[in-house]
């Protein structure tokens, strides 16, 4: 999956509501050779070798229009690879567009928890 992120950024600032935004936050996140676990709960485990990703691109939507619809967000864009991702392969891209850092932030954590939680299936394979 190849994104051009300045080209969406260009998008985004051509956007009706684009003289609304004070930020853009991006995000790029990208299989690690760490296991989830070991990062986040410390325990041991042997090194990634990539990850099967897949995703439902209905909920994706819905989920995008949440975010949209928080206090100053006035931009929202997500992109989803999917299938047999090898370690450095981009898992996904997001865009957004807020008037302040913190709402852009608060857009952005809602989003990812939205995504991680309800839309996407990640098995990593050692």
């Amino acid at each position: 999956m190849a994104i051009d992120l300045n080209k969406w950024l260009e998008e985004a600032k051509m956007a009706p509501d684009a003289d609304k935004c004070g930020m853009y936050l991006m995000h790029n996140g990208v299989v690690r050779g760490t296991a989830k676990a070991q990062v986040r709960e410390g325990i041991d485990s042997d090194p990634v070798t990539g990850m099967i990703f897949s995703y439902d691109a209905t909920m994706i939507d819905k989920v995008v229009s949440r975010a949209k619809e928080m206090p100053g967000i006035y931009y929202v864009r997500a992109e989803l690879g999917s299938g047999k991702l090898d370690v450095g392969d981009d898992i996904m891209y997001i865009l957004i567009g807020a008037d302040t850092r913190p709402h852009a932030l608060d857009a952005f954590n809602n989003l990812m928890d939205d995504i991680k939680g309800n839309c996407v299936k990640e098995l990593e394979m050692n």
